[in-house]
């Protein structure tokens, strides 16, 4: 018997698969086949789970801790959560502004479905994370983007965002330290994007899941802590993932105005109800915990930071800017083509895995991930050299 014909949803339909994921599977599978793969496509630490949060883990399964909590989460995480925003970002959020989801991710698409319907248009600077678009297309939205390059580092400015701005435009997507380029908005620069915001009755979602991973910055600004009109148009997300290397784990939260959070409450009473009972408890831990885990990780990151760019120096058919957070670097590829196809002879021809920009509206550019060994990232570089080196003289 085949099988039942149908016709798929017409949201579904238009979804691109993700090429990070895509190709860390094909990744993964020539390693199992007995090729040593170099992987630069990983979009998490390499780093273990501290082992206090793991133990957390472990006696809340002692404990019994193995049943439903509420669907925003308990109560004791999302007041450790309420501390957290208040400690590092200036932000005062009641537990009831903040609801606790199965990761940063799903965090980003209940808010997009809540604020975002058909008809409205959701702002996104590129290069961008890859499931924004896709996330705007489930809502029934549109997205609009707005390119950025190499002169303003890659980040929006005020001026820009004014001129795409319309009677249409809900919502505004900032991600700082940025996925793919690394760049991080200074407070200067927030200053005038939430000026313009304010004025015009835009939404931010303010994604800043690798806040802890900045590198040569003093301070970190969230966009919401710039004063009342534009804490009331923000929605803040974060979660366990990079900062404490717990992408596994399935913990992301966010804190909004009280209005916006009950809707995403609803949303998740009748899609996932709560995240996992004991990841809850290992999160829990892990914002109680003292930062030295976080410093020494973010250490080894900007140490791999100064190699991997130290070794395109002595690329000149490649350019790019030093990322000042996150683990990628945002490399300029043009002189080799379309960049889809040139990921995927750099993964055929010397084994590495890079993930290219189309992915993240940023045609002709290559993004790298040094969450690796310094040793894997020598070979790695080492191999492009040699295949920019080839291809160059060809």
């Amino acid at each position: 018997m085949g099988t039942m014909p149908f016709k798929v949803n017409a949201r579904i339909a238009q979804l691109v698969g993700s090429s990070t994921l895509a190709i860390t599977a094909k990744a993964k599978e020539l390693k199992a086949k007995g090729y040593d793969v170099v992987n630069f496509a990983a979009g998490e630490p390499d780093f273990d789970t501290p082992d206090p949060i793991k133990a957390a883990a472990i006696q809340a399964i002692k404990n019994g801790f193995t049943k439903y909590t509420p669907s925003t989460g308990t109560i004791e995480l999302r007041e450790a959560i309420a501390q957290k925003f208040k400690k590092d970002n200036q932000l005062t959020y009641k537990p009831s502004q903040i609801v606790v989801s199965c990761g940063a991710k799903h965090s980003i698409f209940n808010i997009i479905l809540v604020l975002a319907d058909e008809g409205e248009e959701v702002l996104i600077p590129a290069p961008y994370w890859v499931s924004y678009p896709e996330m705007v297309k489930l809502a029934g939205a549109t997205s609009k983007f707005i390119a950025t390059s190499a002169k303003t580092h890659f980040k929006v400015t005020a001026d820009q965002l004014a001129k795409n701005i319309t009677k249409k435009t809900k919502v505004l997507i900032l991600n700082s330290p940025s996925n793919p380029t690394g760049m991080l908005y200074s407070k200067k620069e927030l200053e005038a994007i939430a000026e313009l915001c304010v004025q015009k009755k835009v939404f931010v979602i303010s994604d800043e899941i690798y806040e802890k991973l900045i590198y040569d910055a003093s301070e970190y600004t969230s966009i919401a802590s710039l004063g009342k009109d534009i804490f009331d148009l923000t929605v803040t997300v974060n979660g366990t993932s990079k900062a404490y290397s717990m992408t596994g784990w399935r913990i992301g939260y966010a804190g909004g105005p009280e209005e916006i959070m009950g809707y995403i409450n609803k949303l998740q009473d009748h899609s996932t109800s709560n995240p996992a009972s004991i990841s809850q408890m290992a999160a829990l831990q892990a914002l109680r915990e003292p930062e030295e885990s976080i410093a020494a990780m973010r250490s080894e990151f900007k140490r791999r930071r100064d190699l991997i760019t130290a070794k395109f120096d002595q690329i000149p058919e490649v350019s790019y800017i030093k990322p000042q957070g996150a683990f990628y670097l945002f490399c300029d590829f043009s002189k080799f083509g379309p960049c889809t196809e040139t990921a995927k002879r750099i993964l055929e021809d010397v084994n590495v895995a890079v993930i290219p920009g189309e992915s993240f509206g940023a045609p002709g550019f290559i993004r790298m991930s040094f969450a690796t060994s310094t040793e894997r990232i020598e070979e790695g570089t080492k191999r492009i050299a040699q295949w920019i080196k080839k291809n160059s003289s060809q």
